[in-house]
């Protein structure tokens, strides 16, 4: 066997090789492979108050009260509705924005179900 030359097309173990669009994807995303939809920044100036939260089964979760820090933030009205069946009206709900899958005209789709998503709302 001869010496190991580091340029050597014979010595590729293949964890250099990128593949097309690769290095793109990575320099336009959020610092991850994969690229995405822009930062969390980006899909937080997005979401407006009034506009509907769903489920990524399309359940209703609440409507935008507003953003506070990285939570949105959802109506009184809608504190009593859906899956935990009342329990909980008259104060305000939390989601975490981590939650948000993308915005979709007057509509915040969350990357859960509408039932895992209730299991996630917070209290102040």
């Amino acid at each position: 066997m001869g010496e190991y030359e580091p340029n050597d097309s014979r010595n590729v173990t293949g964890a250099n090789i990128q593949h097309p669009g690769q290095q793109e994807q990575f320099q336009q995303g959020s610092g991850q492979m994969g690229g995405g939809s822009g930062t969390d920044h980006d899909m937080k100036s997005r979401i407006r108050e009034h506009m509907e939260v769903i489920g990524a089964d399309g359940a209703h979760i609440g409507t935008v009260d507003g953003i506070e820090g990285d939570r949105i933030k959802l109506t009184k009205k809608d504190s009593g509705a859906g899956f935990e069946g009342g329990t909980h009206e008259g104060h305000h709900h939390y989601l975490s924005c981590g939650l948000v899958a993308g915005v979709e005209g007057d509509r915040v789709r969350l990357s859960a179900n509408g039932d895992t998503a209730w299991g996630m709302l917070e209290e102040k």
